[in-house]
């Protein structure tokens, strides 16, 4: 288990960006760690961090790092000079680097959109206005089901 600031710093060493840029990658490292690493959806044991992510007006977003980062409204957060946090073991370490592969050339305006087109983000809007506000969570099992999918395809 792992702080989702030590998730969010991950990136931050890689590169300067907004809060909405980061706090997509960080629920992509999340949802992807928890899709392939945990074996079915009835025993989902390893979760990256603990912290609750909900389906806001932009996206999937994690009250707790909002808070930490709200002050650099569309600004871009300062890249660190190095990760300094706790060491990832391997498998999750490949898997954030992977996230970065993948999503790191997205601007935070794109993920936000890849990020409205997925199951998780939707159920758990529950039909509500795609401008509405909302604190709904987003599902652990929804994001299982969904990333496990479509790494299987």
């Amino acid at each position: 288990m792992f702080s989702v600031f030590s998730v969010a710093d991950f990136f931050l060493a890689r590169a300067s960006m907004s809060p909405k840029k980061l706090q997509k990658l960080v629920y992509y490292a999340y949802a992807w760690t928890l899709a392939l690493l945990n074996e079915t959806i009835d025993d989902l044991h390893f979760r990256l961090f603990h912290n609750r992510i909900e389906a806001w007006v932009h996206g999937p977003v994690v009250p707790d790092l909002y808070q930490q980062y709200k002050s650099y409204g569309w600004k871009d957060i300062p890249q660190l000079n190095a990760y300094s946090g706790p060491a990832f073991p391997a498998d999750v370490e490949d898997v954030l680097n992977q996230v970065w592969d993948i999503y790191g050339t997205l601007s935070a305006n794109q993920l936000e959109m890849v990020s409205h087109q997925e199951y998780p983000w939707i159920n758990a809007r529950n039909g509500e206005a795609a401008y509405a506000v909302s604190s709904n969570q987003i599902l652990d099992r929804d994001l299982f089901s969904f990333f496990n999918e479509q790494a299987n395809s």
